[in-house]
């Protein structure tokens, strides 16, 4: 059991960066505003996780323009994808051996 707890992924055990990873699995691309109004966080507290996930290259940040505003969309990159892809298969491993 402690050999399957140890083999998850330490990035992705916070509920935000595993909601940020989830949301990004199942949307080809999601901007700022809309990742914090579905998670409820404030700008601070989402833009600490993203930064995380962005160091371990798990997302990668598009930057762009509307009009004169700028938009900030993120998306999984493969690295992130696979991490995501184990750690979920981890969490599996382990609820099927806790039964």
């Amino acid at each position: 059991m402690k050999e399957i707890i140890n083999s998850l992924d330490k990035l992705l055990e916070s509920r935000v960066r595993l909601g940020v990873m989830s949301l990004l699995s199942v949307n080809e691309m999601m901007d700022f505003n809309t990742l914090k109004d579905l998670m409820n966080l404030t700008d601070g507290n989402l833009a600490s996780h993203i930064s995380a996930l962005e160091k371990e290259k798990y997302i990668k940040v598009k930057k762009g323009f509307i009009g004169k505003k700028t938009k900030t969309n993120y998306l999984l990159t493969e690295k992130g994808r696979k991490a995501f892809d184990e750690h979920l298969k981890v969490l599996e491993k382990l609820i099927k051996e806790s039964k």
